[in-house]
Formats: structure tokens, C-alpha cells, sequence
């Protein structure tokens, strides 16, 4: 009988043995179980304290080159599906979640996000102490780290600590290239998502917007169909004349991925050109980023970032408080803003620029996400505004 109950014990726990691990720069590491593919990445650790809208997040450009840690701990619960994706592709190099991931409870479920991880290439763990690993970049900023799902232990430690210490992280790095459409493309006019008819259709255009796409997002694309839009979507490096020729009522700067300085390098002079030629411009993260760059400001890298769906901003301009959506590592630096531009935006957090506007130029930004989903949907004012400003722009024509 004691044979037999030790038998059984050692069998569970070579069951639940670790193979999964997380290995940060600093040498710690986080042992877990491995899900989605079988291999390791490298990129920045951060973390994401959205309670919902995990699929958005993962496929969402701007991750690219980051390891996400989601503090809530009941990630997968609603499975995955067709409809709650960013982009077409994952760009991000792993993610980390406190609990295994559960059988799907979701009339909307199509797949478990196991499955779904595997089948999209992407690295993942679980069972770690994430409150642990957010309370460790809270303190020390954002970490370079390996994520590792091997169930052979094929590599020591030092060999995926090595390659953690050899990435030289986002610091200076343009991924826009990268992530963002390689050829023009119109969007097929599909709209906000409806619980009965799912993506509505809006064949009715009243105005065209160029969006220029440095990692856009498609609810972005999906708001301005909403609002009978016609959308067409240039590569990042789209020259200024390029632009021109499409004859836009208004353009869209994208969110996206990477440095700021780095992208500007590129961008700063298609938008500037924009900004003379005082065509209605609207930015939203990287983008608005890239416009306070071609408006004489500078980026800088913040201790952690700003990622969840929680995030207070105070609209200055009307003295309320939004609730947002917010994915950024860097922001526009304050001591650098020329004393033409407006800050229209705070975050409530720390103080830092949520929002510009240069009246003069019909331009104006934003540094979190107003197109969120599924939500909050506090700011979604601004495409408004935006149609508004073109609006206006077209009767002085």
C-alpha cells in the first residue's frame, strides 16, 4: 500500500513539474507551465491590467517585440473567435498568465486560447506569481526577459539569459516597418460590431481619410466606417506626395510599435508637410507621438508605461474625466513642448501628456485609445470631433 501512495505521488508531481519559465535581465526567474507553442522569445516585459478584451490585446501591432503579463488573473475564460481580433497576425513575443487556462464558458467561443496561441506560433506560461512580477516592474521599469515553453528542457538557463542580455530592447528600434502594410489598401467598410448582426457594413461615404499605418488597429478602421468614411491605409514610410495624390479630406497618424524617435527619423517629414499644407490631422499613441516630433517636441521612456483599460484622463478643455484604454511605453516629454501647442489631455496617474492640439494646423492627438474594445468607450468623441474639424476645414475651402 505505501509502495503504491508513493508511486502515485511521484507520478503527480513529475505531472506537474515546471515547463515553463520566464528569465528577466537581473538574473530572476519565474517558473510556470507552458502553453501555446513550444519554443522561447525574447522582448520587454510588461504588464496589462485589463480585465477584459484579451484576444484585442494580443493581436493588437503595438505589442510588437513585448512579453505581456495580464494582472486579472481569469485569462481565456471566454475562449477566442473570428471577430475580437486587431490585426492578422500576433506581433507580440509572448504572454504570461497567474492561472491555467480554463475551458471556455462563451456563446462567442470558437476555440480554447491554448489551441489558439499554438496555432498563431505564440509563446505563453502560467502559474506564476504575477502580482509578484508587477509589483518587480513597478520597481525596476520595464525588463528585458525570455520567455521558454519547453517541456524537454532542451537549454540550460544561462543559455536563455544570454539571449535576453544580447536583445538590445525597444530603446531606439522602429518596428513600424515591420508590423505596418506593405502595399495601399482600402478598408472594406466594415463597421462597429452589433450583438445581433455582428460587423455591420457602411457603403455610404461622405468624407475620405488617409490613415497612415505604423500598427493600426481594425476598430480604429471599424469607427471611422462607422461614421461613413471612406478609409484608405498607406505603408508607414508613404512619402508626403504619395499621400497627396489620394486627394484625403483628413489623415489619421496609427498607433503602432517601437521608439517614437526611431520612426520619427522618417515620419517627422511626410507629417510636417501634412502640418503646412493644414490638412485636418488626427493622432492616436504612436501617432501622437510622431505628431508632437514633427511639432518640435521629444519622446522619452517611461519608468513602467501605461497598459490596461482602467486609465483616468482629465479632459482639460471640458474639466471631465474619461476613463481609457491605454497601451504605451513612451511619451511626449513636457519640457519640450513649444508654446504653441495646447495640452488638451492629463493622465490622472502621473501627469503625464494625454493629448495635444495645434488649432492653427487643424491638428490635434491623443495618447490613448479611443477606439478601444470591448471598452471603456468614454473617448469616443474624438473620431467625431475629427469628422467635425473636416467638416469645418471644407467650408473655408
Amino acid at each position: 500500500m505505501l509502495n503504491k501512495e508513493i508511486t502515485a505521488e511521484s507520478e503527480y508531481l513529475y505531472n506537474q513539474q515546471s515547463t515553463g519559465i520566464l528569465i528577466l535581465e537581473d538574473g530572476t526567474s519565474f517558473q510556470g507551465f507552458g502553453l501555446g507553442t513550444e519554443s522561447y522569445a525574447v522582448g520587454e516585459v510588461c504588464f496589462n491590467t485589463s480585465m477584459t478584451g484579451y484576444q484585442e490585446i494580443i493581436t493588437d501591432p503595438s505589442y510588437s517585440d513585448q512579453i505581456i503579463n495580464f494582472t486579472f488573473p481569469h485569462i481565456g475564460n471566454v475562449g477566442t473567435n473570428l471577430e475580437d481580433t486587431e490585426s492578422n497576425k500576433i506581433w507580440l513575443k509572448g504572454v504570461i498568465f497567474g492561472k491555467e487556462v480554463t475551458d471556455p464558458s462563451n456563446y462567442r467561443s470558437l476555440e480554447n486560447l491554448n489551441e489558439w496561441l499554438k496555432k498563431n506560433n505564440t509563446v505563453g506560461i502560467s502559474g506564476i506569481d504575477t502580482r509578484a512580477l508587477t509589483n518587480l516592474i513597478r520597481k525596476k521599469g520595464s525588463l528585458k526577459g525570455t520567455i521558454v515553453h519547453d517541456k524537454a528542457n532542451t537549454k540550460t538557463k544561462d543559455f536563455y539569459l544570454e539571449q535576453c542580455k544580447q536583445w538590445g530592447g525597444l530603446k531606439g528600434l522602429d518596428l513600424t516597418l515591420k508590423v505596418c502594410c506593405k502595399k495601399t489598401y482600402q478598408w472594406e467598410d466594415v463597421a462597429l460590431w452589433d450583438k445581433k448582426l455582428g460587423y455591420k457594413k457602411n457603403n455610404q461615404h461622405s468624407i475620405h481619410i488617409v490613415a497612415i499605418d505604423y500598427g493600426i488597429k481594425k476598430n480604429i478602421l471599424r469607427n471611422f466606417s462607422n461614421l461613413e468614411c471612406k478609409v484608405t491605409v498607406v505603408p508607414a514610410d508613404s512619402s508626403f506626395e504619395t499621400i497627396l495624390e489620394l486627394s484625403p479630406d483628413g489623415i489619421f497618424l496609427s498607433n503602432g510599435p517601437g521608439d517614437p524617435a526611431a520612426t520619427s527619423n522618417f515620419a517627422k517629414i511626410c507629417i510636417q508637410k501634412i502640418l503646412e499644407k493644414k490638412i485636418p490631422l488626427f493622432g492616436i499613441c504612436l501617432g501622437h507621438q510622431l505628431l508632437g516630433h514633427a511639432l518640435g517636441c521629444t519622446t522619452k521612456k517611461m519608468h513602467q508605461g501605461h497598459r490596461g483599460a482602467n486609465h483616468p484622463v482629465k479632459n482639460l478643455l471640458t474639466e471631465k474625466v474619461e476613463i481609457t484604454s491605454q497601451n504605451h511605453g513612451f511619451e511626449i516629454d513636457k519640457s519640450t513642448l513649444p508654446k504653441d501647442i495646447d495640452i488638451t489631455h492629463v493622465s490622472l496617474f502621473d501627469g503625464s501628456i494625454e493629448g495635444i492640439s495645434s488649432s492653427d494646423k487643424s491638428a490635434f492627438s491623443v495618447q490613448y485609445h479611443p477606439e478601444a474594445s470591448p471598452g471603456p468607450h468614454d473617448s469616443n468623441y474624438l473620431f467625431k470631433q475629427f469628422i467635425e474639424i473636416i467638416k469645418s476645414n471644407a467650408k473655408k475651402n
